[in-house]
């Protein structure tokens, strides 16, 4: 997934960056500690993207991205987005992430039953944890058996992913604690 240009854009969690091409977007950086760390985070993965102001359809994405971290519960399953270059797996895992509505979540084995792989709930995982598009192909809906956070490659690792759960009313998370004890 190559990107042409970038943005960066304030939200309630902090400085979050978008990626974009001709065909969609093409990426989704959560916030770093500090805004000039988002930005060396997509520079590094996008060293070809320029800084840029978004065009029409890119600002309305980054918009929607916006109203949904303040608590609206806005579907951002239409937002195109380039996958292309994601392995096959991959992009069928994220078509079904796509479908999670803002407050449900579903789980990795879920997920993986749909696909017709019920075995293959771990690699959903591992699908979902080089998701290139988080927010927007939302893998933070998806959850561990019996709603277990499992994990989360932003900054912030779960916490992360907690917090935009609450941020978008999920059910799922009165269902523990943030820190599991093995």
């Amino acid at each position: 997934m190559s990107a042409q240009a970038f943005a960066l854009f304030d939200t309630p969690i902090g400085t979050c960056g978008i990626a974009w091409n001709a065909r969609g977007i093409a990426g989704f950086q959560l916030p770093s500690a500090t805004a000039d760390a988002t930005r060396s985070r997509l520079q590094q993965r996008w060293a070809e993207a320029a800084e840029s102001t978004p065009p029409p359809g890119v600002q309305r994405a980054t918009d929607r991205v916006l109203a949904l971290l303040r608590g609206e519960a806005i579907d951002l399953s239409d937002i195109p987005v380039d996958l292309d270059d994601a392995p096959e797996f991959h992009r069928k895992v994220y078509e079904v992430a796509r479908t999670i509505p803002p407050g449900r979540t579903m789980t990795y084995g879920e997920i993986a039953k749909r696909l017709g792989v019920p075995h293959e709930s771990r690699e959903v995982g591992q699908a979902l944890g080089h998701n290139p598009i988080a927010i927007i192909v939302p893998c933070h809906r998806v959850l561990g058996a019996d709603g277990k956070m499992g994990g989360f490659s932003a900054s912030g690792g779960v916490a992360t992913k907690r917090r935009i759960l609450e941020i978008e009313g999920a059910a799922a998370l009165s269902a523990g604690p943030l820190f599991e004890q093995r």
